[in-house]
């Protein structure tokens, strides 16, 4: 082995592979499921891996995090057509969050666990519906918790548009909810 190779090898180790779990994550919401996150998240590494001499530095997470947007669309484009791209469940950790901010396992009567229940996955079928720009931009911020400067470096979109199409999000969000309310 070269030591160019090792460099570049240690240095994806550094850069990106921290991020892996950020990346699959934010494949599986654009993708819709695990089997194609997962082939996405595979051609992102190796995209990141060809490129990582390109990496000069600043927000690592947001590099890495670029790159599984692109592949992610990328690979769309190639494996499916442009009507059909679904959206599955939330990820365990974000599943996770929605059981904390109701009750979680505190909940104290199958009652109102039942309701705990079905609001969230009002929740998960509202973020599923929106329109992938919009999901995208709400996943970053709410989900995995970039700042709008973050968001805007992935996406590759002014600040300004971050901001619009995460207020917009939330509004078709909130329209979705009142729709269903009885």
């Amino acid at each position: 082995m070269n030591v160019d190779n090792q460099t570049d090898q240690t240095r994806f180790a550094e850069v990106f592979l921290p991020h892996l779990v950020d990346a699959f994550r934010l494949a599986r919401w654009i993708a819709g499921n695990r089997a194609d996150a997962e082939d996405i998240v595979q051609e992102a590494s190796l995209r990141a891996f060809k490129g990582i001499r390109a990496f000069s530095g600043g927000d690592a997470r947001a590099w890495a995090l670029t790159i599984v947007r692109n592949a992610s669309y990328s690979w769309l484009a190639k494996n499916r057509p442009s009507s059909v791209v679904l959206t599955e469940d939330l990820d365990q950790y974000a599943r996770d969050q929605v059981d904390q901010a109701t009750g979680g396992d505190d909940v104290p009567t199958p009652e109102a666990a039942l309701i705990a229940k079905m609001e969230a996955e009002e929740v998960r079928k509202a973020v599923a519906s929106l329109p992938l720009p919009f999901r995208e931009v709400l996943v970053l911020r709410e989900i995995h918790d970039l700042d709008y400067r973050s968001i805007a470096e992935v996406i590759q979109v002014p600040i300004g548009t971050v901001m619009s199409r995460l207020a917009r999000a939330r509004r078709l969000m909130i329209s979705a909810f009142q729709e269903s309310a009885p």
